[in-house]
């Protein structure tokens, strides 16, 4: 529950979050939205070249004094960006939020769970992700409420009070790198099995294999997964960013979009809890090639979507599949390659997250200004998911010779 904690004040730097401040960063500077959208994707893009420093930060000194700085320069940020003057203090701002919000407070809870949990990492991840969901419902209609009732500057400031008061002191307490350094095994196993079978399993757990992240680079798998990895970021950005100018597009409401948003994120907070126990039943790499295809047949809804009916199966669908990738791409991870070098695998892993998603929007924006319609772009993104497939059914979990 810590780390779900963690993940939920990852807010103040997700998208959902920031984008509830834009208008007002937009008339600060004189209307000008392709400036701050152009600083957004930079600072972005810079913040997701260096999170495999998080990893290594990880890896080195530890979740809890990580999460500890991580929050603490959070807060930072979200005083920061309460005094922001300038272009230049604008970009500062918003590599901050991104760095220190929505990827340090999302890696470093997805290393820590891995850590505690080998037979039920499943429903564990699944447990943590409930984190998401909520931050993503909350934030937006807190910052809109701090925003009416105390005026952005101060909205930021509350923001960057609540993360610091909240959620230092539970990482300062409860999180505890490792089951061994307080004398307990993951799982919650005890450390004297009461009978043989018990023993066996207990042997088994301890068998996963830790690869360094110079050897997971000799794999093919690790090289296929971390494709994978970056077509959900980059899709699922590029749907949401122009949602409403789609949905413009094939003649449906504003509201109609805004309603498909919310059943996606409605349905997909069940799926991640189902995901998480059929992970631990069904390899990881056959649950994401499924997933690829679904995704491409909610593409293929949305290139033909001209009915109510049709916007509400591709809400659910895109809703699905979304619930399934929340899971199946964090756990790959800890499943592949161990966990004593997760922190710097993970972290080149969200790093090559956040890029997608920051190049995401740029083809269906360049798709509407030369050819009046997204659908050419929509059909060169359902390209990614094919190949997505492919790669995943051909990467089941590498072996290591000694």
């Amino acid at each position: 529950m810590v780390s779900a904690l963690g993940i939920f004040f990852s807010g103040p730097g997700q998208t959902y979050s920031i984008s509830v401040f834009v208008g007002s960063f937009v008339e600060q500077f004189n209307g000008n939205d392709t400036l701050v959208s152009g600083i957004y994707s930079a600072a972005t893009l810079l913040s997701g070249s260096l999170l495999f420093l998080v990893g290594r930060g990880v890896d080195r000194f530890g979740q809890q004094k990580m999460a500890i700085f991580a929050a603490s320069l959070l807060g930072i940020a979200c005083l920061w960006s309460s005094i922001v003057a300038n272009p230049v203090m604008l970009f500062i701002a918003f590599f901050m939020l991104r760095f220190f919000g929505q990827g340090s407070m999302t890696l470093i809870p997805n290393t820590l769970v891995p850590q505690w949990f080998i037979k039920r990492r499943g429903r564990a991840m699944s447990f943590m992700a409930i984190g998401s969901f909520i931050s993503a419902v909350t934030f937006p209609l807190l910052n809109t409420w701090l925003i009416r009732q105390f005026g952005s500057e101060h909205a930021w400031q509350i923001l960057g009070v609540l993360v610091v008061v909240i959620f230092l002191p539970v990482a300062a307490l409860f999180i505890k790198n490792k089951p061994k350094d307080i004398g307990v095994m993951p799982d919650n196993a005890s450390n004297k099995p009461r009978n043989s079978s018990e023993a066996q399993l207990a042997t088994e757990d301890s068998k996963e294999i830790d690869w360094t992240l110079k050897e997971a680079k000799k794999t093919r798998a690790f090289w296929l997964m971390l494709f994978c990895v970056a077509i959900p970021a980059l899709v699922n950005t590029a749907i949401t960013f122009h949602l409403f100018r789609i949905f413009e597009e094939h003649h449906l409401s504003v509201g109609m979009a805004s309603f498909i948003l919310s059943l996606m994120a409605f349905v997909g907070f069940p799926v991640t809890m189902i995901a998480g126990f059929i992970l631990e039943k069904v390899p990881v790499h056959k649950v994401i090639g499924l997933s690829f295809i679904g995704t491409l047949i909610f593409l293929t809804l949305l290139l033909f979507m001209d009915s109510v009916v049709m916007a509400v199966i591709f809400g659910i669908l895109w809703g699905l599949m979304n619930g399934f990738e929340r899971i199946t791409l964090n756990i790959v991870w800890p499943n592949y390659f161990g966990l004593k070098n997760l922190g710097s695998i993970k972290g080149l892993a969200q790093t090559v997250m956040v890029i997608g998603s920051a190049l995401g929007p740029l083809p269906l924006a360049f798709a509407f200004e030369q050819f009046g319609s997204f659908n050419e772009a929509i059909l060169l993104l359902m390209i990614l998911p094919m190949l997505g497939a492919i790669a995943a059914f051909i990467s089941p979990q590498p072996t290591k010779f000694n």
